[in-house]
């Protein structure tokens, strides 16, 4: 572990390589699963004020979904969640004519209809975040699913942080992305 302010990273995200690779896996983290996207405190009045845009980028299952059982839900780990269509894909997904699953909220901002990109956690994503009283955990998480993610990482040489900039420094600010980056080049490279 790395401890940069009051977290603790896992040196997988300076070691590991990655760099999702949608046309490989199809989006499938946002339609396997348990349980729906984590949200910060913030994120389910953002969804209350945002669903009206975000609405026409949906499937009629995820509408009828979160008309059904709310734009966020309580997950079975006690967290406010994105709600899943039938306890699999996330209710906010979309697809495109090749079936790749994309996400309606972010397909809602690139379209300029909103100022929310996604749920912090879905940006992170393959890094989980355990958030403890003293710390908070930075971890990556590694399923067979991101394979191709991996493979293209790895061919391209991107670590997992260097991949995440942006929704590392979204998450802990620009100072803590700075810091991570010094460490990782002073002592993994």
């Amino acid at each position: 572990m790395i401890a940069i302010q009051d977290k603790l990273v896992s040196r997988d995200l300076v070691e590991k390589e990655f760099v999702c690779n949608l046309s490989k896996c199809k989006g499938m983290c946002c339609v396997l699963g348990d349980e729906g996207a984590p949200l910060e405190d913030d994120e389910p009045g953002i969804l209350d004020d945002i669903y009206e845009e975000v609405k026409p980028y949906l499937t009629e299952k995820g509408i009828a979904t979160i008309e059904e059982m709310g734009k966020y839900t309580v997950s079975q780990k006690g967290e406010t969640a994105t709600p899943l269509v039938d306890g699999k894909e996330c209710a906010y997904i979309s697809f495109d004519e090749k079936g790749v699953a994309l996400c309606g909220i972010d397909l809602a901002h690139q379209d300029g209809k909103i100022d929310f990109k996604k749920p912090v956690s879905c940006h992170l994503y393959p890094v989980r975040i355990t958030e403890y009283e003293q710390y908070d955990a930075v971890n990556y998480e590694k399923w067979e699913i991101c394979a191709p993610a991996c493979k293209l990482g790895k061919e391209l040489e991107v670590p997992v942080y260097k991949f995440l900039k942006e929704p590392l420094v979204r998450k802990y600010g620009e100072e803590f992305y700075e810091e991570l980056d010094r460490v990782a080049k002073d002592f993994f490279e």
